[in-house]
């Protein structure tokens, strides 16, 4: 199958970016429920991917991913409850780390997503893939000065 090359000459990137991801999203919720993750919330897998390896402190799962505060807090403790991340707190706040469930949840997310990519390279090739890395690298560092102006 080859890229439309109309739709994305005559797209905005908006319009391309949010059903792109959404691509994503299938090829990772049919990975999660083939490895048995039938109870992964939506943006779960995102979050377990924002942990691994190391852990992460709850403030920053918040700030990156992209809803309300309480919103992602109903999240992760959907994910503490479904077993598949841990949370500390201490002086310092709440941290996040992954069970051995969300590892494995995490690892079968990667997959997928890693799937994606290699369909997407077998369809335009490295070069312009990664260009479209690259361009997408771009707009994230407007994120910052987007809340400024």
């Amino acid at each position: 199958m080859e890229p439309d090359a109309n739709l994305a000459a005559d797209a905005m990137l908006p319009v391309l970016l949010r059903p792109g991801r959404g691509v994503y999203g299938l090829f990772i919720r049919d990975a999660l429920t083939a490895a048995g993750f039938t109870d992964m919330p939506p943006n779960g897998g995102y979050v377990l991917g924002l942990i691994e390896p190391d852990g992460l402190a709850l403030a920053d799962v918040i700030s990156d991913i992209g809803v309300s505060s309480h919103n992602a807090r109903e999240l992760v403790d959907m994910l503490v409850v479904r077993g598949y991340v841990d949370r500390t707190v201490d002086r310092s706040g709440v941290f996040l780390t992954l069970t051995e469930r969300g590892r494995a949840a995490s690892a079968a997310v990667l997959a997928a997503a890693l799937a994606v990519d290699a369909r997407l390279l077998a369809l335009v090739g490295a070069e312009r893939l990664q260009h479209t890395k690259e361009t997408l690298a771009a707009l994230l560092t407007l994120r910052t000065s987007a809340s400024r102006s």
